[in-house]
């Protein structure tokens, strides 16, 4: 599966939410008039895209129907996808152009803070890179242990104090050793803390300061891990943590398992804070970075690929069909054809037939329903040899190879 897939799958349950909404208003209206951008407003905020958001979008929606002289519903949804795209903006990825480049993760509990330490270890010790982790996270259980499993798979080494330590101090040490090592890349982790309690959002401004004070001059970014499930709680989550430390990206988790994914537009929108990650799955290689087309592509997409489709009637088989059993099914259909070409040439009606008795009639009518009766065979042995029922095809094929190797044996 490649990377828009990804995107794709991770954003079905906010695509099926947000655009099956959509047609269903585009169908209700046949004009753009101020009721209709009514009702759009109140579908875009139950979307999770926000109010102040939502009013934006539509008040670029009206300039544009207004500039363009749009009339008809159904052709909103692409002026509607540019809007997004733009209020998007430009995308940014992490950077780690400067060594050592200092990660620094915040986030509270449960949003999936660790894992995604985890994944960027992981994506950064494949690219080559030299990671070191930071076990800042002192506070809570078995957090170290936790953060320990993870870069043992990536592979990466760890700095860590005891169980309870000052987390600035482990931050502190971290830096150096990173810089004193030449490691391409430090990932620190902090304590999940909630955003309405002082004291601990008091210790993330010390570790920020501490960051910016020891890795002056190296690449710096601080991501706060957000969890989609959560909607607009995210946005106001994001708000407050922004008061505590400058966040330079956000990391928007388990996309995949919310209908909330409009969040990401009032993110970037509200805030001013670019979504540069986003987790659409439980795989090292699901963490993926966020493009806005991509995203806006994947939202609005409508068609089906019908190698999915085939795919999933198939129960994921991909066999091919036995040729000698498609020849056959083409000889049948050439000969059926032939016979309902015979049967219409001899119920061609001439002048003459038009005084018929009631007999002649009565054949006439038969005669008609065998030829449609033989259209229809036509049609359905057609539709068999293209692949609509392909599932099908191969049961009767492979029932009538099984029954021929059968009858050779014997």
């Amino acid at each position: 599966m490649n990377i828009f897939s990804k995107i794709a799958a991770g954003l079905k349950k906010t695509k099926d939410s947000m655009m099956g909404k959509l047609e269903s208003l585009m169908n209700s209206f046949t004009k753009i008039d101020e009721e209709f951008f009514e009702e759009l407003e109140e579908l875009l905020i139950t979307c999770d895209i926000g109010v102040e958001t939502s009013l934006d979008i539509c008040g670029e929606l009206r300039k544009k129907v207004k500039e363009k002289g749009i009339t008809d519903p159904a052709q909103i949804k692409t002026e509607l996808k540019e809007i997004i795209i733009e209020m998007l903006g430009e995308d940014k990825g992490i950077d780690t152009s400067a060594k050592p480049a200092v990660i620094l993760v915040i986030g509270v509990n449960g949003a999936g803070k660790t894992t995604t330490i985890g994944k960027l270890a992981a994506r950064y010790k494949n690219e080559g890179k030299s990671v070191l982790v930071a076990a800042a996270d002192t506070f809570r259980a078995a957090a170290i242990e936790q953060l320990e499993v993870w870069t043992e798979r990536a592979g990466v080494d760890i700095v860590k104090h005891a169980e309870g330590s000052d987390p600035a101090s482990v931050v502190f040490d971290a830096v150096t050793a990173a810089k004193a090592r030449g490691t391409d890349v430090l990932i620190c982790d902090t304590a999940g803390r909630l955003h309405n309690k002082k004291n601990l959002m008091d210790e993330l401004k010390k570790i920020s300061r501490i960051v910016h004070q020891q890795a002056e001059g190296c690449s710096l970014e601080t991501l706060l891990v957000l969890d989609s499930t959560t909607g607009q709680n995210a946005v106001n989550q994001a708000k407050l943590f922004s008061e505590a430390a400058e966040i330079t990206g956000i990391v928007l988790t388990k996309l995949d398992g919310t209908a909330k994914g409009g969040i990401i537009i009032s993110i970037h929108r509200e805030l001013g804070i670019p979504v540069k990650l986003v987790g659409v799955g439980e795989k090292l290689d699901d963490l993926q970075d966020f493009h806005a087309k991509d995203f806006a592509d994947a939202l609005f997409e409508t068609e089906t690929d019908f190698e999915y489709n085939y795919e999933r009637l198939t129960d994921g088989e991909k066999e091919d069909i036995p040729e000698e059993f498609a020849e056959e099914v083409t000889e049948e259909i050439h000969e059926t054809e032939e016979a309902v070409t015979e049967i219409a040439e001899e119920t061609e009606t001439t002048p003459e037939a038009e005084e018929i008795v009631p007999e002649a009639e009565e054949e006439s009518v038969t005669e008609a329903e065998e030829t449609a009766e033989a259209e229809e065979e036509v049609q359905e042995k057609k539709d068999l040899k293209n692949g609509k029922f392909g599932f099908l095809f191969k049961e009767i094929s492979f029932g009538k190879k099984k029954k021929e190797d059968t009858d050779t044996e014997e």
